[in-house]
């Protein structure tokens, strides 16, 4: 990671100093996509038992740079204790429901293009499949969202994203995708009774975030 920037050095080294300073056993740590840069499964095992070593229960989504997931099925069987994977399901910890799905760029100026709206609006189907898994694993439990992509942008904070995460009563929802100058186009707080956070690595200076339920 250090080609993109002087930021980037040593950032795991980072990230693991303040892991093991803030997470728990029983603590649940979300990991919103861009895990690895392998190109196949067996490769990237190396990076996913790194960070299994890591304290807590560790949930994983798909990144665009995931290149290496490609099975969900043969990912699971192989990935390590305590660590999962989303992908457009759910998964009950503790009463509180965590889901999610890749997302996509929204269509708006440039990214409007024809194709665009093709995968952005296969991709809200799939965070309503995602949405759906959730109320029927727990109909009135505290529903966390994942998404890589951006679900709204400070200017657009209405899309099919965030209609379908008001609808189905989602607390929070964290994202990641935008690093270095495109970060200030994160959107922080609430919109549609979500809370909103951009998690991406440099985004939060290689350093966790609380998003417990209490916590604002």
């Amino acid at each position: 990671m250090d080609v993109f920037g002087p930021q980037w050095k040593d950032h795991f080294e980072k990230i693991r100093k303040d892991w093991n300073e803030k997470v728990q056993p029983e603590d649940v740590v979300l990991i919103p996509g861009d895990i690895s840069w392998a190109m196949q499964l067996d490769d990237a095992l190396t990076d996913l038992r790194q960070i299994a070593e890591l304290p807590g229960r560790i949930l994983l989504l798909r990144g665009n740079h995931d290149y290496w997931w490609s099975s969900l099925t043969q990912l699971r069987q192989r990935l390590p204790q305590d660590m999962y994977a989303l992908q457009n399901d759910a998964l009950v910890l503790d009463g509180v429901v965590f889901c999610g799905t890749r997302g996509w760029n929204i269509p708006i100026g440039q990214d409007a293009d024809e194709q665009t709206v093709k995968i952005y609006n296969r991709e809200v189907g799939r965070l309503e499949l995602s949405l759906k898994e959730a109320r029927r694993r727990s109909e009135d439990g505290p529903v966390i969202a994942m998404m890589h992509y951006p679900p709204l942008y400070p200017e657009c904070q209405e899309t099919g994203f965030t209609k379908l995460l008001s609808e189905y009563g989602v607390v929070r929802c964290v994202y990641g995708h935008l690093h270095g100058p495109s970060i200030r186009r994160g959107f922080l707080g609430r919109a549609g009774g979500v809370r909103y956070d951009l998690v991406s690595c440099d985004a939060l200076h290689f350093q966790l975030k609380n998003i417990s339920l209490n916590q604002s």
